[in-house]
């Protein structure tokens, strides 16, 4: 494809209108997004913003070419004129960077525990989101099942495997049941670990 060609397609790919269904989803998430920006106080947006600068590779390498100069000017000869504010062992420079690695460490906890919050609310909504949908599934197998009974040309049969889909699933139910199952948790295996009775060990 010629590149004249592949920039028209791109460009009617581009022109193509979004779906109202995507149009609403993308407003929603928005409108969801610009509420949590809102009751971000101010000081909370300006950590975020240092945070963010603090990410960016260009700290660590000012941060080291800054202490590669605070340690050259202090162990240069005495007679270039330049003083020795803080000789080895740099008692100073060892309680400055002490100071900015507090500062940062604050900084990049205040901004992960707000991260971890918006975190647990989306996967919070993302649950609810779930379980409504599966409550509009289940509610739409029992209307099938209902319409292929009333009608006259289907023959009637029955599938456990949709008499258990026709089940509401307990979200209790079901976390129990991974938690025995986790591996991780220790719980999983842990009767079939202790020796049966009458068995040597």
């Amino acid at each position: 494809m010629s590149p004249r060609r592949a920039r028209s397609a791109s460009s009617d790919v581009a022109d193509e209108a979004i779906p109202d269904a995507v149009a609403r989803n993308i407003s929603d998430i928005l409108e969801l997004e610009s509420q949590e920006l809102a009751r971000t106080t101010r000081a909370q947006r300006w950590l975020e913003t240092v945070s963010h600068g603090l990410a960016r590779p260009v700290f660590p390498v000012g941060l080291l070419i800054f202490i590669g100069a605070w340690i050259g000017v202090n162990v240069t000869d005495a007679d270039l004129g330049i003083p020795h504010f803080d000789p080895p062992p740099f008692a100073w420079l060892t309680g400055l960077l002490t100071l900015v690695a507090l500062l940062v460490t604050t900084i990049v906890l205040i901004g992960q525990g707000r991260q971890s919050t918006l975190a647990e609310q989306r996967a919070h909504l993302d649950l609810q989101i779930s379980l409504l949908t599966e409550q509009k599934v289940t509610k739409l197998i029992h209307l099938l099942e209902e319409l292929r009974i009333d009608l006259p040309g289907v023959r009637l049969r029955e599938d456990p495997h949709v008499s258990e889909l026709k089940k509401p699933a307990d979200p209790a139910q079901v976390a129990s049941a991974l938690k025995e199952l986790d591996p991780t948790s220790g719980t999983a295996g842990g009767a079939q670990d202790e020796p049966r009775h009458g068995e040597r060990t």
